[in-house]
């Protein structure tokens, strides 16, 4: 298993206590990915523009997209872009191919007969297994997504510390593009918040 993929059962498995964003699993998924590409020596960086290596064939064919993704040409790319980049959509990609590994299966509920829904659960598979232990063993990758993200009771800064200088800085450029979301948001509460009273005042 990957790290993307770990990250997302643990979210996956802590989602009735600690449910997570969409767009903030999504970018650290992205930056998830970025840090196992660093440690197979498929990226490199230089500050904090990514340098692609040779297309490589890898065994997880998520991780042989995400490696085929990156700008090949100077200046390259910036970790914080590609974040936003390849983030897009990524929560879904990974589910559906979890679903497609028997990882993941549909559970029906019914509600009130004619109302029905339909979600997705984790199967007690060797994966599942194997992120819980990774999760449990305070590994410092996992760790630090896993608090940026809030699933985590501590802060961040709390987790143990990454010692490789490349994957700190793609974590450091997760941190900034969630902080970046984070205000987005605040952002469009407040418009809607002006909309509405702007409503009331009007009448509506």
């Amino acid at each position: 298993m990957t790290t993307p993929r770990d990250l997302l059962i643990i979210a996956m498995d802590m989602a009735s206590t600690r449910p997570v964003e969409r767009g903030d699993l999504s970018l650290a998924l992205a930056g998830a990915e970025a840090v196992d590409l660093l440690r197979a020596d498929v990226i490199g960086l230089e500050g904090d523009r990514i340098l692609p290596g040779p297309q490589p064939t890898l065994a997880d064919h998520l991780l042989e997209e995400a490696a085929s993704s990156f700008v090949r040409e100077a200046p390259y790319e910036s970790v914080g872009d590609w974040l936003w980049r390849r983030g897009r959509g990524l929560p879904a990609t990974y589910l559906s191919d979890l679903e497609a590994e028997g990882q993941l299966v549909r559970q029906h509920h019914r509600r009130w007969v004619v109302f029905r829904t339909t979600e997705l659960v984790l199967v007690d598979t060797p994966a599942r297994r194997q992120a819980a232990n990774r999760w449990a063993s305070d590994e410092p990758v996992l760790s630090t997504l896993a608090a940026e993200v809030g699933i985590s009771d501590k802060p961040a800064e709390d987790a143990p510390q990454v010692a490789d200088e490349a994957a700190a800085t793609v974590l450091t450029a997760v941190d900034g593009a969630l902080l970046e979301l984070a205000v987005e948001r605040q952002r469009r509460a407040h418009r809607r918040d002006e909309a509405a009273l702007n409503n009331v005042r009007r009448g509506y």
